[in-house]
């Protein structure tokens, strides 16, 4: 008798313990799906980076085809503006390439940062330019005005055409910081708000160099990223700590998020966008690095 009591106990657990994950694997689904079960609604708009601009706009298109009441505006015009506008509640969430201690005038203390992915950036230049590859050495001289011909380079004998971001830009910001190693680009150079434009003027003006996202390197782009120091620009390279130049991807909000920000958040970070549409579109899992970065730059081991 006290055998069959002990198999029959036995059972009962076994079933608790399927249904109890049955539910829980349920619930992780339907949080994926933009809101713990519940069909998400209202309205929002999301600011900031454009380097990001690509990634939230495909995650808010698939986000409102599983919540056909939801609307949510993504615009770009750089991370200082993002966080500029978040931090006066003007947008709910704000987007940004470096971390909001970074940028003068945010009050970061009352922020919440939400790290998406990582984005790499590379130097790009006109197919023409003849140029796959640069020193770093080299391309503080490129931007910062010393040498203005790509002949001196090796490549054509062309006029060096440069193409900026604006100081609200956080592509430009770790551009600057890690690509240049500080030193601002030389006046004059034509400046763009997105990166849209910045890749676009690259393939149509002879003798262009910008810098641009990994995500803007497409078969399509008509433009040539280039190498630094020979080191490739791939995701790769950034997991391993191998390519200097890149960033986290930040969505943060002004104090805890709540409502649809929250289910857009969690939808983000979900299974499918992390595993799926992130790399698709040109990113990098956070989880999938094996360095990290602090606010600071300092890059060490996880």
């Amino acid at each position: 008798m006290k055998k069959m009591k002990s198999v029959y106990l036995l059972a009962v657990m076994a079933l608790i313990l399927v249904v109890a994950t049955a539910c829980g694997n349920n619930n992780k689904d339907n949080s994926a799906n933009g809101g713990g079960g519940k069909k998400a609604s209202g309205s929002i708009v999301v600011s900031g980076s454009s380097a990001m601009q690509p990634l939230v706009a495909a995650a808010a298109e698939q986000f409102k085809e599983k919540n056909p009441d939801a609307d949510i505006q993504v615009q770009a015009g750089g991370s200082g503006t993002g966080l500029s506008q978040v931090s006066e509640g003007a947008v709910k969430i704000g987007n940004s390439d470096v971390f909001a201690e970074e940028k003068e005038g945010i009050p970061a203390d009352k922020l919440k940062d939400h790290q998406i992915a990582v984005v790499g950036m590379s130097a790009a230049v006109n197919p023409e330019v003849g140029l796959k590859d640069i020193s770093k050495k080299d391309l503080i001289k490129v931007f910062t005005g010393e040498i203005k011909n790509w002949k001196e380079l090796g490549g054509k004998d062309q006029k060096i055409a440069l193409i900026n971001r604006p100081d609200s830009s956080g592509t430009r910001a770790t551009f600057v910081k890690y690509a240049l190693d500080g030193k601002e680009p030389v006046e004059g150079a034509a400046t763009e708000d997105s990166s849209n434009t910045v890749q676009k003027l690259i393939k149509e003006t002879p003798g262009a160099i910008g810098y641009l996202a990994f995500s803007y390197f497409t078969d399509k782009s008509g433009v040539t990223p280039l190498s630094i120091d020979g080191v490739k620009p791939t995701d790769e390279n950034v997991q391993k700590g191998k390519f200097p130049i890149w960033a986290y991807e930040h969505s943060y909000t002004k104090g805890e998020p709540k409502g649809l920000e929250k289910q857009f958040l969690d939808y983000m970070m979900s299974n499918d966008i992390q595993n799926n549409l992130v790399p698709e579109q040109g990113y990098i899992p956070a989880s999938k690095m094996e360095v990290k970065r602090d606010a600071e730059g300092k890059v060490t081991k996880k």
